[in-house]
């Protein structure tokens, strides 16, 4: 029986991103000397996305007395060891594979800072394959993002298969333009009424999860 495949998105799908730039954030301003007002401004540098660049620009708004290199690699460091995955996404993983799911993560993003939170939380392990877009410069919603994702996970978007992601515009759109059935990680939000919904809205990483279980065992029962 030809497996099924599910990419999944990593921040804020998989991790809690927002809440450990939060907790970082706090910590950074404390360890430089900086003013509690400051968390704002350097958690806004990194909310949407952090590249050594970004530690450029904090190191000479702050005249930081260290490199923007050791910056950078004490960000990847510090986020690694703040960084969760809950233990009911790991063993549901786990699970999927189990099932005969291919099961990929797809993820904008430079790779030294995923990678580390993918290592440091288990879920580099329980997956097929990984794709982070600094390694071919193909972000989401690109489609050519999710056939690298899917290549990583032995297989082909022509085969189908199934986004799992919270971003209205790169998980769900793109997944929906490469061809892929979709589920949204609502995270308490209602979905944008000018936008196309996606196949299934679930709160969080498990519930989707669950729901493709379910799929995988009707989809066993109806081609058995």
């Amino acid at each position: 029986m030809q497996r099924l495949l599910v990419l999944f998105d990593l921040d804020n799908t998989l991790v809690d991103r927002r809440g450990t730039l939060a907790a970082w954030a706090a910590e950074f301003t404390a360890r430089h000397g900086l003013e509690d007002e400051e968390q704002a401004y350097v958690l806004g540098m990194v909310v949407e996305r952090a590249y050594p660049s970004t530690f450029d620009a904090i190191r000479t708004r702050y005249r930081l007395p260290v490199s923007t290199a050791e910056l950078w690699r004490a960000y990847c460091t510090d986020i690694a060891a703040l960084v969760s995955c809950a233990a009911e996404v790991l063993d549901g993983l786990d699970e999927l594979r189990a099932a005969g799911w291919r099961v990929g993560v797809a993820t904008n993003g430079a790779v030294d800072i995923q990678r580390a939170k993918l290592r440091a939380t288990g879920i580099s392990e329980r997956v097929d394959g990984v794709f982070v877009s600094e390694e071919a410069d193909a972000r989401k919603p690109q489609t050519r993002h999710f056939a690298l994702a899917a290549s990583r996970c032995g297989t082909v978007l022509g085969d189908g298969g199934w986004m799992v992601g919270d971003n209205p515009v790169n998980d769900i759109g793109g997944g929906r333009s490469a061809g892929l059935r979709t589920i949204w990680i609502g995270n308490d939000r209602s979905w944008p009424p000018d936008d196309p919904g996606p196949d299934h809205t679930v709160p969080h990483a498990r519930a989707a999860i669950d729901l493709l279980l379910l799929h995988s065992a009707d989809h066993a029962r109806t081609t058995a």
